[in-house]
C-alpha cells in the first residue's frame, strides 16, 4: 500500500511538474492545461498530438495567412510552403514541452522571428 501511495504521489508530481514546465514555456496554450493533457494528447500520453488535435483550435488557412510573407520572402511561409503546402505535420516544428525548430531550418536559414 505504501508503494502504491508513493507511486501515486510521484505520478501526480510528475504531471504537475510537466504542466508547470509547459505553462512556463507556452503561455498562449494555458487555457487548455486546465482541461487536462488528453485535450491535446489524443493518441495517448507517450505520443505527440495528432494534427487533428491541433486543428481543433487552429485553422490552417488562417495560420498560413498570418505567416504569409511579401517580396523576396513570399515563398518562405512555413504554413504554406513550396515543399509541403499546408500539409506539414504540426509536431515537426512545434513542441509544447520541448523547444523545437522549424523543419525548414534543416536545409534553409530563413529567419522566423515569431517562431513559437
Amino acid at each position: 500500500m505504501k508503494l502504491i501511495n508513493t507511486l501515486l504521489v510521484l505520478t501526480v508530481s510528475s504531471v504537475i511538474a510537466l504542466s508547470a514546465q509547459a505553462r512556463d514555456k507556452r503561455d498562449y496554450h494555458e487555457m487548455v492545461y486546465e482541461q487536462g493533457c488528453k485535450t491535446c494528447h489524443d493518441q495517448g500520453m507517450k505520443a505527440f498530438p495528432s494534427d487533428n488535435s491541433c486543428l481543433q483550435c487552429h485553422d490552417m488557412a488562417e495560420v498560413a495567412e498570418l505567416t504569409k510573407r511579401e517580396g523576396h520572402e513570399a515563398k518562405q511561409n512555413p504554413h504554406d510552403s513550396m515543399h509541403y503546402g499546408q500539409e506539414a505535420p504540426c509536431m515537426e516544428c512545434h513542441g509544447e514541452h520541448t523547444k523545437k525548430q522549424a523543419i525548414c531550418m534543416d536545409c534553409h536559414n530563413f529567419d522566423y522571428p515569431k517562431f513559437k
